[in-house]
This record gives C-alpha cells, structure tokens and sequence, in this order.
C-alpha cells in the first residue's frame, strides 16, 4: 500500500526479444548488417520502467499528431517490463492474485498515472477504503495508533493525533503538503516549464526551500512541533523512501504525506508500462544489455552498442540511473553525472493465517490486538534506545484466486503480508513476528535514490541529442515524476532534433505560450 519504486537493472542474457506487440525489428546478426538495414532516423531508450515507457509513448504522441519520422528502439536488461514496478504471485502460482514487489501505489494528483489506467482501461482499487488499523512503532512502544482507514484519509484530524500532537502541527502540514500538491498540478498544464538544467529549474520556480533542507528543519520553520515531525511524517518517510525525517529534504518528505486518493491497478501497476510501449510502436528489446554509447565521429549522431550488435541513432533518451547499468559513455559525459547513492531496501513478502502480528513481539499482552500497518518513527533510537528492526509491515488482504480460477475449498485463507527493512530478515524472526508463515518470497532492492539536501543536480541534457530522465531522481522519485521527467525530456530532444514536440512547434512554458481557457480535465501530453 505504499509508494516503493524499484528499478530492476540487473545483467541477463543477450537475446533481442521482440515484444509481442511491436512493430518488426532487425535480426542481430551482427553490427554492419544492423547499420545498413537502418536508414531511418532513430532514437534509442535505455530502460523500460515507467521513464522509458512513457517516454516511447510521448514520442508516439508526437508522430502521431504531426507525423514525426522517427522510429523508437527500447532496449532493456531484465526479461520484463515496468522497471521498479513488478509483481509477484504467492507459491509462484500465477492463479493467485498478484502482489506487487515494487511500485505500490499512485494517487490522485498523479494525472498521468491516472490518465493512463482510464485510457486503457485498467481496474483500480482504492486504499483508501482498507479498513485496518494503523500504528506507528518506535522499537519500544506504539507511540500512536490510528484507527480503522483513517490514516491514508485524514491523518491529520484524527481525536488521537490532535491529542498526542496538538492541531497547529498537523494543520500546517496539511496546508504545506496541499500546497506542494498545487504546485506540482503545474506540470500538466499548457504553460508547464521545460527544463534542461535541474538547479537553474530549482532555484528559477523557487523549489529550493524544498530541497536544499531537511524535511525536519523545514517543519521546525514552519512552526510545525518537532514531535509531529519525527513521529507521524517520519512514519511515511520512513515507508516511503527509507529514510528519517532528519535526512531526507523537505520535498521528499512532502511527499511521502501526499497519500490522498491512493490507489494501484489490481492486475499490477507494471501494466501502466506494458501499455505505454503497447501504444507506442516502439521495438521493445528485453535481455538486452547496453554497453557502450558513443559519438559517431564527424557527425552529432549517437553509436549504441548492445549485446545484440549496435545502431547508429538521432537521439538517445537515458531512463536508468545511470551508475547501476554500467554502460560506457564518453569520459567528458560520464564526468557529468555525479555518483547517486540509492537505499538499499529488503522487501519480504509472505502469507500466514495470523490475522495479525503477534502482539508478544511487541511487549504487548497475548490478547492484545497489533494493528494490522505498522509504520516506524527513529525516535526512540535518538532517545537512547534501538532502532526499529523493520520500517514496515503491513497486512494487504486475503490471498485470494484471480477471476476465473478454480476456488479452493479453504476455511482458514491466508493473510498476505509486506514486510520493508534495512536488513534482511531470517526465517526466524518471521517465526517470531508471525507465529505459521506458509510461503515467504524476498528481494533486496536498490528502491530509491538518498534524497539528501541539495542545491546541486545531474544535467537533464547530456549532450546534442543525448537526455537523461533519471536526472528528476535526486529531486523527487516517484512513478508519476518519471513520467513528467521523461515528457520533459522528449519535448526537449524532439525540438532539437525534428523541430516539433509532443504538442508541434510551440515550446510551452516559453513567451510565446498562449493559452485560451483550459479544461479541468488537461493533461499535457495527453492533451494539447
């Protein structure tokens, strides 16, 4: 039920793997025959998560609406796509409702996620509506518990949290997260910015007060008690990136508050991704690892060297970070991209027929019911005490059959649970926390970039021709923020390359952006 996203960049085989629904690619047979047999111009995508798709369907956008030639190759390492969004079943038994591994949720405010999952018809289902208990544990104690599906719909205005916290903090946050929220619904409006320069971006439209401070520094600013700060949003800093309060910048931890109206696509987000590249009429490369991109001497075009063979491209669009692929650029381009470190995040899936936690774990009287979400605050950590062994748990339901599978007869069904810690954790802990633990399935991700302080930003535009999406990571990372940074990134290469963009001539976000009255409904990119 939380925001986690995970790229998965791992090395497989070198087979060119056409996806079922693309258009015809070349054989690799070797680089010459490559080279010759295309003279089209071309633009590569490494990476196949929710910035490279995204960024094969903008382009798509664009040849659709102004006939753009231009023919789009997408080249990913791992057999799937989605990137930092994929499932899993229990017992690997793809009769069971999937779980999701990675990118759990989106939310309103997320116009291009949620504009995708109605384009193409993907059942969602609400989080909103879990009617679970919260609470939020400090290694010690639960310092707060939150009743029945209120946390995700008004953390802010609980009986318990005006008690424990007061109503200044939690309303000043509201107001604060709100307003973040506002400014980011500025990305799909007609006059959205473009940017290829992150920190000229950050400091032009005055986001810098958000990402050059903690997120616990700028609370305290902003009169908001340091107790509210380091226990209830460090809870969904905590959850959400992996990361305490008094680490992670004021944006990220933002973010991580902006829960409302959260929902996911019931067969797996990934599908958002699937259908992106789907629609996009790109050749769509899996088990297919990049090398080396070079400069093509005497000319502005881009060499792209695989385990397939190579290809000469017009453009090169960047969707990976760029440290964990372990391609080869130019030495003065590589110098450009400072090293990111990610959080390395342990995610343990299970089922038991626990209906909760057991309470023993927690110093808690046999009869005593654990809620069934426990977030965790570091503060009793800083107190003198331990850090909690886990950054979350969380109970997602009864594992059930999908549509048309057979039911099995079972009286007692088992619960699912997700389980985010900083160490993996054994057998026998789960025993412990748990009681009968029936199936566990583990993955140790690098979920997301350290969103520390900073002022400082990867270039967008590497070079003529070259972009580079994850660029946006150190400033936000999210699923939907992938999307707008790969549109970002599109706009620009097309302009550069072709002269017309997503939306044709006009460069919007420029002076010579006109715009009558816009729908309520407008989504840039999907609409124009």
């Amino acid at each position: 039920m939380h925001r986690l996203l995970i790229y998965s960049l791992f090395v497989c085989t070198s087979l060119a793997f056409q996806f079922p629904f693309s258009i015809p690619i070349f054989k690799s047979k070797d680089s010459a025959h490559i080279e010759q047999a295309h003279v089209s111009p071309r633009i590569a995508i490494i990476g196949a998560g929710a910035g490279g798709s995204s960024a094969a369907f903008w382009i798509s956008k664009a040849k659709e609406r102004f006939g753009i030639d231009v023919e789009i190759d997408v080249y990913e390492r791992s057999d799937y796509i989605g990137g930092r969004s994929t499932v899993v079943y229990p017992y690997d038994d793809p009769t069971f409702a999937p779980l999701e591994l990675g990118a759990s949720i989106f939310v309103d405010a997320n116009k291009n996620l949620m504009r995708a999952s109605k384009e193409f018809n993907l059942t969602l289902t609400a989080f909103e509506d879990v009617d679970s208990d919260t609470g939020i544990w400090d290694g010690q104690d639960f310092v707060l518990v939150i009743e029945s599906g209120s946390y995700l719909k008004s953390w802010w205005a609980t009986l318990k949290v005006l008690w424990r916290y007061g109503y200044t903090a939690p309303t000043r946050t509201k107001t604060i997260v709100q307003s973040v929220i506002d400014r980011f619904l500025g990305f799909y409006t007609p006059d959205s910015p473009r940017w290829d320069d992150l920190s000229v971006f950050t400091e032009r439209f005055q986001w810098v007060s958000l990402t050059n401070q903690t997120a616990s520094d700028f609370l305290e600013s902003n009169k908001i008690s340091p107790l509210f700060a380091r226990e209830l949003v460090e809870a969904a800093t905590r959850v959400n990136y992996g990361q305490n309060v008094d680490e992670i910048h004021a944006l990220g931890g933002a973010a991580s508050m902006a829960a409302t109206g959260a929902s996911g696509v019931v067969a797996g987000n990934f599908l958002i991704f699937e259908h992106f590249l789907q629609n996009s009429t790109a050749n769509v490369f899996l088990n297919t690892n990049v090398k080396e991109i070079q400069r093509k001497p005497g000319t502005s075009l881009w060499t792209v060297s695989t385990s397939a063979g190579s290809q000469t491209y017009q453009g090169v669009i960047l969707a990976a970070p760029f440290h964990q692929t372990d391609i080869t650029l130019p030495s003065d381009l590589a110098e450009l991209i400072p090293p990111q470190p990610y959080v390395d995040l342990h995610v343990t899936l299970l089922t038991t027929r626990s209906e909760h936690s057991r309470p023993e774990y927690f110093g808690l009287a046999s009869n005593t019911q654990v809620p069934a979400t426990i977030l965790t605050t570091y503060e009793g950590a800083r107190a003198g005490g331990v850090e909690p062994e886990f950054n979350s748990i969380s109970y997602h339901g009864k594992v059930r059959k999908v549509d048309g599978a057979a039911e099995d007869a079972v009286t007692d069904p088992e619960s699912a649970v997700k389980i985010f810690s900083k160490e993996r954790v054994p057998d026998e802990w789960l025993e412990t926390v748990f009681g009968n633990v029936s199936w566990v399935y583990r993955k140790l991700w690098q979920a997301y970039p350290v969103l520390l302080p900073t002022k400082e930003f990867p270039p967008v535009k590497l070079d003529q021709g070259f972009y580079y999406v994850n660029a946006f990571e150190p400033f936000i990372s999210t699923m939907e923020t992938e999307t707008i940074a790969s549109r970002n990134v599109v706009d620009l290469l097309l302009h550069e390359e072709f002269g017309s963009g997503i939306c044709g001539a006009l460069l919007s976000g420029t002076e010579n952006a006109t715009q009558t009255t816009t729908p309520v409904d407008f989504v840039l990119g999907w609409d124009c």
